[in-house]
């Protein structure tokens, strides 16, 4: 599975249920390899999207193990899917956050017996067909011994370098990055903080800025200028080229943009991001 440097990010909450099939389109049509889906779907979520689309790679980010309190199932729906679209998709796995589930509890040993599920199963899905969640130190390194690697959310390139440090030659490293494009610095940031509220009230997400270059202070009331501008870039199209770049040097494999702010199909912003990253727009 060739997965490219560039994938895109985006949710049916901000895409609209109605308008997958255009957001595929559009994702294969300018050369992005990967369409995440996020907003912890289920795998069927996936469906429309690759009917849609011809060689583009689906992937789920995340698919919310909570939610699937019987492993079996999430196999069964792999299969369901690899029949109609074989090689095609990526099941991106994680354990959520404690906020949002009353069933979160211990995720490093949750992720381990949902993954040992999963092998045991009459027919499992192969790990190099699966993908985890990870951002600290014991979670990336389960994700490069069971998985084909880590796809981390809502950090920094500092972040993409230690997270290459843990994870082995071969394991995939596929950053999500978060980015406005809009040169109004006022504007963009506002939009900025409006995207990041709900991630600095997450006590996982908060715990790994402060464990790299962040301070107690970066992360409080909405988080500062400094945090906001490191995370959820804004700028021109090259501008968010250039920032996409500094995670593959930093050791990352492929980069994942979310263009923040935007209802719909972002396909203007798409563009503007995939030319400046040189990718081929293809009729």
């Amino acid at each position: 599975m060739e997965l490219t440097r560039y994938g895109v990010w985006t949710s049916l909450r901000s895409l609209g249920n109605d308008n997958a099939a255009e957001a595929a389109k559009v994702a294969e049509r300018l050369g992005f390899g990967v369409l995440w889906l996020g907003g912890s779907p289920p795998l069927s979520a996936l469906r429309p999207f690759l009917e849609a689309s011809a060689q583009l790679t689906v992937a789920t980010s995340i698919v919310n193990l909570w939610a699937y309190p019987e492993p079996e199932r999430l196999v069964s729906e792999f299969h369901a899917l690899e029949v109609d679209f074989p090689g095609r998709f990526l099941v991106g796995l994680g354990v959520g956050h404690p906020e949002a589930t009353a069933r979160y509890a211990r995720p490093l040993r949750a992720m381990r017996a949902f993954l040992d599920a999963i092998a045991t199963a009459p027919a499992p899905v192969p790990p190099e067909r699966m993908i985890l969640a990870a951002l600290g130190p014991k979670m990336l390194e389960l994700s490069a011994q069971r998985t084909l690697g880590s796809i981390p959310y809502f950090t920094s390139a500092t972040h993409t370098a230690f997270a290459r440090s843990h994870l082995p030659g071969g394991a995939l490293l596929a950053p999500e990055l978060a980015v406005v494009l809009d040169r109004d610095s006022e504007r963009a940031r506002a939009a900025a903080r409006s995207y990041a509220q709900l991630y600095l009230g997450l006590e996982n997400y908060v715990n790994n800025l402060l464990r790299f270059e962040f301070t107690p202070e970066d992360v409080r009331d909405g988080g500062s200028q400094r945090l906001i501008d490191t995370v959820v870039p804004h700028g021109d199209a090259a501008e968010l080229a250039a920032r996409a770049r500094a995670h593959l040097e930093a050791g990352a494999d492929h980069v994942c943009l979310q263009t923040v702010g935007v209802s719909g199909v972002p396909d203007a912003e798409w563009s503007a991001i995939a030319g400046a990253l040189g990718l081929t727009d293809r009729p």
